[in-house]
């Protein structure tokens, strides 16, 4: 009865977690997706790949301890109470030293807690780093043979190994402390007892048949403590991965827990920029803004320009809400932009950054890139405004191409232009262009230009670039440097001034000295 008892059981126990496991791990996972995407742009600034990825896999000890290991201690903890009963009316002698020996076994197995808590906050930092090594190592394979510094690079991995390996040993070494105690402990109670049995057996105290069942009872006792003692380790794991899950769940979210703004105070008004200063290290001495004012007329276009380096991106970022500024005010049609919903405010507007990033999807899908249908018209149209139509109907598939991440297969130009599709497709009243020329080359770009210029009637646009041809026609003309606003203007009264913007294209412009 016992044997078959623990057959159904242990089948119970096995049809129950393939239907319990998967649904609460793509439940868990899923959870800390939303989460991710709720959190503000700067977070994925300070957050490596590796350490996101190490936080994913905690999700998988959490599920595993929600699901096998509560329900096998809740199964063997039932079979310790049978057979501790079973064991109690047989020989209460043999049942004492059994107890006794299962609370040595649990004293020793504490005194490790503290250490393993510490060593696995060890192996998880040192995991995360190797991840983000390795994945670093694999995706710039190219450009380390292009630069010959192969070796040089694989030593860096080998290092990251090596102190992964170091760790790993720390906690071997642990294990292996662990074990050997453990095994001697549960090793001496069952010699004790077999020698207590046989003794009673000798004496006439029990028949042989009682002292076999004694020592199979004892084999069935010591799965459950050994299992009981392993939860507990279990249940240090879980909930070291559950603070570490937690840092992330209880990071605010981007929009806050209160419902912001999802309109303009005032449509006509454009976006005001009001004495900003901006740093990415509170703690640095430079700042990256410093004192900015501009004026961004509503449905006119306006150009920042200036040298590497000077704020440029910077600032088209806390337009959009990519950091709160730390000084002073940006406001979007008079509304302050820390009141506005970003999800909703982003909406609005058509972004081409210097980074912007192909999907592995279809060209397709990835200019009509929203959570809706594709609108085919919508979509040709933006595909001829950014004079890419003519070259996606030669391939085979057409707009069903599939494209690689970062535009694996495309031309840095091409993979230009589809980005500027994508911000056109969107139609929006908003537009943001950081550099969204400089790969084309002159005939495609005056294309791209003349047709934008249609584009932008009635649409309010920031663009930075570097170009004359991309910056000229602007209706405003800002000059940064170094975080500053040095002048404004259009390129007319700008070159006439022979100051920063002068200096900036005369080379283009071949206006000598």
């Amino acid at each position: 009865m016992l044997t078959i008892s623990r057959t159904a059981i242990d089948f119970i126990r096995r049809w129950l977690l393939l239907h319990i496991s998967l649904r609460i791990n793509i439940s868990l996972v899923s959870d800390f997706f939303i989460k991710l995407l709720k959190l503000p742009m700067s977070f994925f600034d300070t957050k490596l790949m590796g350490d996101l990825m190490q936080r994913m896999n905690d999700h998988s000890r959490v599920n595993n301890f929600l699901t096998q290991q509560t329900l096998n201690i809740t199964f063997a903890m039932l079979t310790f109470v049978v057979f501790s009963v079973v064991l109690f009316f047989y020989n209460k002698l043999v049942f004492a030293i059994f107890l006794l020996g299962s609370i040595l076994y649990g004293v020793w197995m504490a005194l490790f807690l503290k250490r393993r808590k510490l060593l696995d906050y060890e192996l998880f930092e040192q995991q995360a780093i190797n991840n983000n090594k390795t994945y670093e190592f694999i995706t710039t394979i190219q450009e380390s043979k292009l630069q010959d510094c192969e070796q040089r690079r694989r030593w860096e991995w080998e290092d990251t190994q090596a102190e992964l390996f170091g760790v790993q040993m720390k906690s071997l070494k642990l294990q292996q402390t662990l074990e050997a105690g453990s095994i001697f402990i549960n090793e001496v109670k069952n010699i004790i007892i077999t020698v207590v049995a046989a003794t009673a057996v000798i004496h006439g105290q029990m028949t042989l048949g009682m002292m076999l069942a004694v020592q199979y009872i004892i084999g069935q006792l010591n799965s459950p403590v050994e299992q009981l003692m392993n939860f507990f380790y279990s249940l240090q794991d879980v909930r070291i991965s559950l603070e570490r899950i937690n840092e992330i769940h209880r990071a605010e979210d981007e929009n806050g827990k209160n419902g912001l703004r999802t309109s303009l105070t005032d449509n006509n008004k454009g976006i005001d920029i009001e004495h900003i200063m901006f740093k990415y290290d509170p703690h640095a001495l430079r700042k990256t803004l410093d004192d900015v004012t501009i004026h961004i007329p509503k449905g006119k276009v306006t150009a920042i320009v200036g040298a590497s380096g000077s704020g440029k991106t910077t600032l088209v970022k806390l337009m959009l809400g990519y950091y709160p500024v730390l000084e002073g005010q940006v406001n979007i049609g008079g509304t302050d932009i820390n009141t506005l919903n970003k999800k909703w405010w982003r909406r609005q507007c058509g972004v081409v950054m210097q980074d912007g990033v192909i999907f592995s999807e279809s060209i397709a899908r990835n200019i009509a890139v929203d959570d809706g249908d594709i609108d085919k018209e919508r979509l040709l149209k933006a595909a001829r405004i950014a004079c890419i139509h003519d070259y996606v109907m030669s391939l085979p598939l057409k707009y069903n191409t599939k494209i690689g991440r970062d535009g694996v297969g495309l031309s840095q130009g091409q993979r230009q232009r589809i980005l500027i599709a994508r911000a056109v497709y969107k139609n929006p009243d908003y537009i943001f262009l950081d550099e969204a020329t400089n790969s084309l080359d002159a005939n495609n770009e005056r294309a791209i230009v003349e047709n934008l210029d249609t584009f932008y009637r009635g649409k309010t646009v920031v663009i930075v670039a570097h170009r004359l041809s991309t910056v000229r026609n602007a209706d405003q003309i800002v000059v940064i440097d170094h975080g500053k606003v040095v002048e404004t203007g259009n390129h007319e009264t700008l070159t006439a001034k022979r100051g920063a913007y002068y200096n900036l294209v005369k080379n283009q412009l071949e206006l000598g000295n």
